[in-house]
Order: structure tokens, then sequence, then C-alpha cells
């Protein structure tokens, strides 16, 4: 939150945390402002850990504007109502076993009208075109890289006859991700906001990722066996999609039927698709020639799984299946139905392809669990668990201490968005690299500029 006599009180993202229960986390979200003290939202892009708590915002009061970038409010939109149904879908099981026990009901944290409230309050901006927050503050937002429609918000206001800059990095992409651009460089600000989530390593290169995929391919076909791949809907789908056409192309996919079962990403990949122009084309063309459509023949042999009996038929396949099925960090979806039909069998693989947040179930399938619940039955984890740390959406270590090097104005940096071994990780980076002094500022924090 950003508070100043020139700008009024503006509030960059507003998101949920991940993992546990939907139901009890929404529930549990208190926000430590009043939302009427809010005069604008300034969005940095449409992932639910930094939107998904807007319609709570509106239901508790704020009616003031949403600024997104174009792209993001098309997401926003299939993301957002999403979410609604599946928490008030969470919520209607509480109450039904809340009333068996003679417990009172809870009433909703924001309804889907709340939703549609939210969607027509966003006032989308073109990425480099500064615009009017207040007469004497603007904003502009620049490429992220990070997902389509994300950005790196810059403000600049005045007060007591000083220009001040504060950079707010959203979250920045890998460099090597191949539908997205670079994110935007950036030199100058008085402080900078940025995300550490891979703070404390680096990601594999492309090249080698994409070869540890084509040797799980193969170890899983020898084993009779089907690959499972939690997919984050906006970004990695479409960033797996590519890869997988890649692999088709070059012969690689012929035993191998790819299912995609989530609506959601099915239908964020139809606005990738619409947005194709304004993504990394060159390096698109050098990699896939004439590709214009991640859905359209790109890979002959995908199939889109829309409905709950499309999900189901998928259960009879007995190997060359590789499923992506939301959610990305397994806390719902159709990917824990999977599971419950094959994590148990040795022959099957589950490949992590993004970050894993504490508390949540991928995060527990990658540090090695041997049992899990799903659905409250238990499963033995017998099948492979295998991470390709190349296809993720964020910028790493290394990429992040380029980035804020690049700023030759001496700015005060404040590490945010990141587990605190992640931010201390990255802080004492920079500074025994860089000489670059950082700050993490703890829960309810304020900074003064």
């Amino acid at each position: 939150m950003l508070t100043s006599p020139a700008l009024g009180t503006i509030l960059l993202d507003c998101g949920m945390h991940q993992g546990g229960s939907w139901e009890r986390r929404t529930q549990q979200e208190a926000f430590l402002f009043n939302p009427l003290s809010i005069d604008a939202v300034v969005l940095s892009h449409a992932h639910l850990d930094h939107s998904g708590m807007l319609p709570k915002l509106v239901h508790e009061g704020f009616t003031g504007p949403i600024y997104c970038a174009d792209a993001t409010a098309d997401l926003l939109q299939i993301m957002l109502l999403d979410s609604v149904g599946i928490y008030l879908g969470d919520l209607e099981r509480e109450n039904r076993q809340r009333a068996r026990k003679g417990k009172s009901l809870l009433e909703p944290s924001y309804t889907e009208e709340d939703v549609h409230a939210t969607l027509s309050q966003c006032i989308t901006k073109n990425y480099g075109e500064a615009f009017n927050l207040t007469e004497d503050g603007h904003v502009t937002f620049h490429d992220a890289g990070h997902i389509l429609g994300s950005a790196i918000v810059e403000i600049t206001f005045s007060e007591r006859n000083k220009r001040k800059t504060l950079v707010f990095s959203g979250d920045l992409g890998n460099k090597s991700a191949v539908l997205m651009n670079d994110p935007a460089i950036l030199t100058q600000a008085d402080v900078v906001l940025m995300e550490g989530t891979y703070g404390d390593r680096n990601h594999r290169s492309i090249e080698d990722t994409v070869e540890q995929l084509i040797t799980i391919l193969e170890d899983t076909q020898k084993r009779g066996g089907n690959i499972m791949i939690p997919a984050f809907a906006v970004g990695r789908t479409q960033e797996l999609l590519f890869y997988l056409g890649q692999l088709h192309h070059r012969g690689l996919l012929e035993n191998w039927q790819v299912i995609l079962d989530s609506p959601m990403a099915i239908e964020v990949t139809k606005v990738y698709d619409r947005w194709f122009d304004s993504l990394d084309n060159d390096e698109i063309e050098q990699a896939t020639p004439s590709v214009h459509s991640l859905l359209k023949d790109f890979i002959p042999r995908l199939f889109l799984s829309v409905t709950p009996e499309n999900s189901m038929a998928i259960n009879k396949i007995k190997q060359g299946a590789i499923i992506l099925a939301g959610s990305g960090m397994c806390t719902g979806g159709r990917i824990r139905h999977h599971f419950k039909q094959r994590i148990w069998d040795s022959r099957n693989t589950i490949i992590f392809c993004g970050f894993q947040a504490k508390g949540t179930l991928g995060r527990l399938l990658v540090d090695g669990k041997s049992m899990i619940k799903i659905f409250n039955d238990s499963y033995a984890v017998k099948a492979q668990i295998e991470t390709l740390g190349g296809f993720s959406a964020h910028a790493g270590q290394l990429e992040l201490i380029e980035w804020v090097s690049n700023f030759q104005s001496n700015p005060r940096i404040i590490l945010v968005h990141g587990d605190p071994e992640a931010l201390d990780c990255l802080s004492q980076k920079l500074w025994d690299e860089k000489g670059i002094e950082s700050e993490i500022p703890i829960l309810d924090q304020s900074i003064a500029f």
C-alpha cells in the first residue's frame, strides 16, 4: 500500500495466500486496513496470489478503479470466476458439515456478484503509456515477462516539491521463457519493491530441462505408465504445450496422448492465442516456425477435456497419457482426482514444473511425503516424483540480481513476495556480490521515503 497526499491511498495488488483449504483460507483472510480507505488498486498481473482477494475488497466496500494491463483484464475474468466457483462450492460443503453438527452457518466473504463488480471496476492500460492517478501522480506499466499481461509498476508523484518514483517489480519473468518477452529494464527509482520468489536458487537451463523431460517420457513409457502434470492455468500450461508441440515435431510424442484436463487452462490458452502477436514472436519463430496457435494443429493428438465426463473417461487410459490438470500446487482442481487413480502406482510419474508453496499438497510431494490424504482418504505415494526447474515463469536468483543492478539512482531496495529463507538468501547475495543493501519488511510495517 502506498499513501501520499499527492496520490491518496493506492493498493499494489490484492492477493490471497496459497495452501490449505480454499474455504478456510478465504474466510480467514482479513485486511489490515479499511477497504473504504483505498482510492485505487494497481494490479501487476492476474495470478490469484496477486488478485484473488479483489472481490472480497469490493464486497467490503471498495468502489474505486482497478488499473491493470490490457491482457490482465482478459485473464482476470476467467480466474476470478473460476475461483469464486471453487470457494462457494467449498463453503457449501463446510456449511453442510456445520449444519449436521448444529453449528451456525458461515456467510460468504464474497459472491459472484462481487466478482462481476470487480471486473467492471477494471481500467486497462497499454505497456509504456503513462496515465494519471491524480494531478500530481502517474503510473506506467512495463512488461514484466512473467505471464500474459504481467507488469512492472512505475509510480511517480510529487511530494513537498520533490519528485519521487517507486517501482514495484510484480513478478519478474524467466528470461528463457519462450512465449514471454524479457522483463523490461528500468534505471531510475527512489524505492524498488522487488519480488524474491526464487531468491535462493537458479533454474536449470531450458535445454537441460527439455532433455530431462525427454528422459522422463522414455522412462515412463518403458514402465508402461502415464504422466501427470499439475498445471498452472496461466503461463505454465502454455509453455508446456509449446515444448510438447516441439517434441511432437521432432517425432518424440508418437506413443503419447496429450490431455489438457482443465477448463480454465483451455480458456486461458484461447486468450493467449488472441494475444499471440504480443508474445515473443522472434523466439517462437526460431524455435518452431509458423506457430500461430497453441491449440490448433500444433499438437495433433491434444485432447481438450472440458466436461466432468471427459475427465472421468481419462481414468480408462492404461498408459501413454500426458495429463495436464489444475491446480498447479494441487490445492484443488482435477489433478487431485487423477492422483487418486494413479499416485499409488509406481509405473506413473508426476512432474512438477513450478513453485510449490508451503502447506500445499504439491510441496508435500516435492518434499518426499510417502503418504498423503486426498478427500479424507490416505494414499501411498508410489509414482515417480520429478521436478523440472527450467519451465518456471519466475526469474531465478541471478536474473533478479541482474535486473535490480540496472538501477543507477541508488534506490532503497525492499524485498517482498517470497519465503523468508529465499528473501534472506537474496538479500545476502545482493550485498556480497553487488554491494547492494536491501531490506525485508515484516507484516504491517510502514516504510517512509
